[in-house]
């Protein structure tokens, strides 16, 4: 759904608040949790989204090309997926329960190629309990494809090195991963 579980977002405030990076990409914004979340703790910081379901960005305001307005200053209409690598050279990039929304191996490679442009730090949400989930919408991408587990995040967060700080929750786990350096 393009909402988000309020499960750790006090947590993730605290390492945004923390880091606080000036710029940001946010993968599958939906209705802008993150950007709504984050903006008010640290002004003048550089947000892009990456929203693959044009009807959202109207919907949620994501941004007005009119007038320039909207949560991000950025916006590119597109699959994460085939984005191109300096979208992902931030501060931060946020991967918010978008991840579950694609294939595991799609996933990896996503986060291996955030890694590799040279993100500072990935923020991760995703559900680690059975989360079956259709259309939503008629947008067919809010799917639930990959089911994951807690386990297996922590693995493939570990694999890209760097240094990670986690939270599993009842139904959504949330990781930090911060570059080396």
């Amino acid at each position: 759904m393009p909402t988000s579980d309020a499960e750790g977002k006090d947590w993730s405030l605290a390492r945004f608040k923390k880091h606080r990076p000036n710029t940001v990409t946010d993968i599958g914004p939906g209705d802008g949790t993150y950007a709504r979340l984050f903006r008010p703790e640290h002004r003048g910081v550089w947000w892009t989204a990456i929203e693959i379901h044009k009807p959202y960005v109207a919907k949620y305001k994501l941004k007005n090309t009119k007038t320039r307005t909207g949560m991000y200053d950025e916006l590119h209409i597109e699959d994460a997926r085939q984005s191109k690598d300096h979208l992902f050279h931030r501060d931060l990039v946020i991967a918010g329960d978008v991840l579950e929304h694609m294939p595991r191996e799609d996933a990896v490679a996503l986060l291996q190629r955030i890694e590799q442009a040279g993100a500072w730090h990935i923020l991760v949400s995703l559900p680690i309990v059975d989360s079956q989930q259709g259309e939503v919408d008629g947008n067919p991408h809010e799917a639930h494809v990959h089911q994951w587990d807690a386990k297996d995040m922590d693995q493939v967060l570990a694999q890209l090195g760097g240094r990670v700080e986690k939270m599993h929750g009842r139904t959504l786990g949330v990781w930090w991963w911060s570059r080396r350096g």
